[in-house]
């Protein structure tokens, strides 16, 4: 078999990637909820035909789910494997977390792709559906003992065969929603990123024919093989720890503990995260997709220049045992998956961080902060905000850490103002910058963020959040970030969480504000070490405050030099 010239390789992997772009972009244009069309919480990607493992995906697509899709796929193979039935125009959906899934929101349609009779790949999409039943609004339940009570669990089954849709799984999934409209939305704008993806595939194949492509997919993957074992070669053989915490499970007080312990040899590496926290009561827990999913993620974020597909991860053994937290299986809960894999994530970061110091990172804000309100309008419909919130990036060997960004799991936007407050009855009364929320440095942690919520419309308020407890850290003498702080206003004053970063049923009248005021990143580097000129700026535009810069950074600024608010816009 004659190789692909590079020119031809290069054209096919553009080419290839623009499809799973542009099925990524008809999504985003056609989606009802907020959280797809804004916030981009979605992704589609090409599978290979026998073992689901991930070909190509888009560059705007969420990580997370591009590292988790190749299990989703993976469980169809095996569905079909079992019953023997599988012909063109079948759509497979389901959202079963503990089947290569995340949480019970995100909803994943797999198509088989054919090609003269034969199973060629697999295309599939996967989107945050606004609400799946469950005893909260929107899906995070801080409270949950078990994933009965997130929502409706789906299994792998057939939405279309052959072509022809089958109506009673839209009619279940509807009745099982507090928005079905929303969802019902939802899911036609993944159907049709399915059939632009199909017929982009299937011009491409007539093209260059589905050898070339075929060389093209293995190719592909022989060079991330190739790169990520360079890049694990080039570090120091050895085991590194790390570990990091949780505030709690949303039940007891107890921290739980992510620990990992990393080995390098030669030009493999493993990941044992044995020595974590067993499996909890609330919803931290997540599935061993879902962790080995944001440990490619991670591995991504310091191997930035190795392609995104299977192959990177030939040299990587994961040791997840269903003994810990992140390895369970149904139905412990997992609806709070987003702050554990942030904190797997981050632990990764810092074991990498002392194998090779130039690498060393600060800990980002480490918390989505899933808030939802709900109520009912003056006509009687029901209304369900879902949202995440941003905060700050840790300090690094070269710059200050990035202020009111989105965590390291994802390529997405946190939904503009303008957007919640068009789409659902409330009012935001501010949004700006947190002075003070950056762990100081010499290089300084990104700022958080303050965000305060007037409903428009008596509402219940949930919360499932993180660092409420444990604050972001600070590496090679930088100092933590500020901590996550919630509240909200009642008839006898101001309320925050017991829990820290966790509440459920809360009830405020319209007119009553909540509050969220997010971490910032950790610092990089001993403050003292900071150029007084940058510490003065910081003051200038009221980032950092004069007490700040005098007790941390040992810089005297006269007190009117800040800008007197209560913060910069974010």
């Amino acid at each position: 078999m004659t190789a692909i010239d590079p020119v031809t390789l290069a054209v096919l992997k553009g080419r290839l990637e623009q499809i799973a772009d542009e099925m990524d972009a008809t999504l985003y244009r056609s989606a009802f909820n907020p959280i797809i069309a804004e916030a981009r919480d979605a992704c589609h990607g090409l599978y290979h035909a026998e073992t689901g493992d991930t070909l190509v995906q888009g560059t705007k697509g969420l990580p997370i789910f591009v590292g988790a899709m190749a299990f989703a796929v993976r469980a169809v193979i095996e569905k079909v494997a079992r019953d023997g039935d599988l012909q063109p125009g079948d759509t497979f959906l389901f959202n079963d977390p503990y089947a290569g899934g995340t949480h019970l929101n995100d909803f994943r349609l797999v198509r088989p792709i054919f090609r003269g009779g034969k199973l060629y790949c697999w295309l599939a999409s996967v989107g945050h559906w606004l609400d799946i039943g469950g005893n909260v609004p929107g899906g995070f339940n801080a409270r949950a003992t078990e994933s009965f009570q997130e929502g409706v669990r789906i299994p792998p089954v057939k939405l279309f065969k052959a072509g022809v849709l089958n109506h009673d799984i839209i009619e279940i999934l509807s009745a099982n929603s507090r928005v079905p409209v929303s969802n019902y939305g939802d899911l036609n704008g993944q159907l049709n990123a399915l059939d632009l993806g199909e017929r982009r595939l299937a011009e491409l194949l007539d093209a260059y024919g589905e050898s070339i492509v075929a060389q093209a997919f293995d190719a592909f993957s022989d060079r991330a093989e190739a790169m990520m074992r360079a890049a694990v070669r080039a570090l120091p053989d050895g085991t590194y720890s790390f570990e990091d915490y949780l505030d709690n499970d949303g039940i007891t007080p107890d921290r739980l503990t992510i620990a990992l312990d990393l080995t390098v040899d030669g030009e493999k590496m493993t990941l044992d995260f044995s020595r974590s926290s067993a499996p909890c009561a609330g919803p931290l827990n997540i599935a061993y997709s879902t962790a080995a999913a944001c440990c490619y993620v991670a591995l991504k974020h310091v191997f930035t220049d190795v392609p995104a597909n299977a192959g990177c991860l030939r040299p990587i053994t994961f040791v997840i045992p269903e003994t810990t937290l992140l390895g369970v299986k149904p139905p412990k809960p997992v609806g709070g998956y987003t702050e554990t894999i942030l904190r797997v994530i981050g632990v990764v970061f810092g074991a990498l961080a002392k194998a090779d110091p130039a690498r060393a990172t600060a800990a980002p804000f480490g918390t989505i902060n899933a808030l939802s309100l709900a109520g009912h309008r003056q006509d009687g419909s029901r209304w369900v905000m879902f949202s995440f919130f941003g905060g700050g990036l840790g300090g690094n060997p070269e710059s200050d850490g990035l202020s009111h960004a989105n965590n390291p799991i994802s390529m997405a936007t946190i939904p503009p103002a303008e957007i919640l407050e068009a789409a659902y009855p409330v009012l935001f009364t501010q949004w700006a910058l947190r002075p003070d929320s950056a762990g100081a440095g010499a290089h300084r942690g990104g700022l958080g963020a303050v965000y305060e919520i007037e409903p428009l419309t008596d509402a219940d308020v949930f919360l499932l959040g993180e660092r409420g407890i444990y604050p972001p850290f600070g590496v090679a003498g930088g100092a933590p970030a500020a901590l996550n702080v919630f509240s909200w206003e009642t008839d006898e004053g101001e309320r925050s969480p017991p829990l820290a970063s966790k509440v459920t049923d809360v009830k405020v009248r319209a007119g009553q504000r909540v509050r969220l005021e997010t971490p910032g990143g950790g610092g990089y580097g001993d403050p003292k070490a900071r150029k007084r000129e940058d510490v003065e700026r910081d003051v200038r535009q009221g980032l950092v405050s004069v007490e700040a810069a005098r007790t941390l950074y040992g810089v005297e600024i006269a007190p009117d030099t800040t800008i007197p608010a209560q913060g910069a816009a974010a």
